[in-house]
């Protein structure tokens, strides 16, 4: 069991610190503002556990690959997700999604709410910095389920926060200084996958 918590604990550190800067928090702020917080919930949570296991599925298929091979695509990931990062946090202004937060929650039937949401976080998810993160852990490990689980409750933490705290959380955290030092963390692990790689 002490085996899956390391993998677990620092998946869900890494996504909870990517994505706490990222579209998937103005996303799900900008649903709650329009649509009911439990439908929005509900809805974003599904998109996660299918991007999650997405994610997860190719990191477990690496690592039937040489450790050297795995090595080399893990840093690229990484180093993917590194460059997604910095270039977001460095060149982001502000985003025409936080006036949307003005507008009151509409009164949309549970399901379509739900189903708007999925939409709209699986595709803002797909071959995010936080899927490559998941893959790339998964592929680290060999521990699906750890992993697996902890970028899950790493997303619905995230999805949580912008949910029940809205805007509040905005303004209190500094999302581009975030979002910068995540993606440092992206590129340390990424030269960390390369030079195991080359002494391997």
């Amino acid at each position: 069991m002490s085996s899956a918590l390391v993998p677990f604990f620092a998946t869900f550190a890494l996504i909870l610190a990517v994505e706490l800067p990222d579209k998937t928090l103005v996303a799900t702020l900008v649903l709650t503002t329009r649509y009911r917080a439990r439908a929005v919930l509900a809805g974003v949570s599904a998109a996660f556990a299918v991007q999650t296991t997405i994610a997860v599925a190719f990191g477990s298929v690496l690592t039937l690959l040489p450790d050297r091979l795995v090595s080399v695509v893990v840093g690229l990931m990484f180093a993917a997700g590194a460059i997604m990062l910095l270039r977001e946090g460095f060149t982001k202004g502000e985003n025409d999604e936080h006036d949307a937060a003005r507008s009151g929650a509409a009164p949309v039937p549970f399901r379509r709410a739900a189903m708007t949401s999925f939409a709209v976080l699986f595709a803002a998810e797909w071959g995010d910095a936080s899927q490559l993160a998941t893959a790339g852990l998964a592929a680290r490990y060999s521990q699906p389920f750890a992993v697996g689980l902890g970028a899950f409750l790493g997303l619905v933490c995230v999805a949580a926060l912008a949910v029940f705290l809205g805007r509040k959380i905005r303004g209190r955290l500094r999302p581009r200084l975030i979002q910068r030092v995540a993606g440092f963390v992206f590129a340390g692990f990424s030269l960390f996958a390369f030079a195991t790689a080359l002494l391997g």
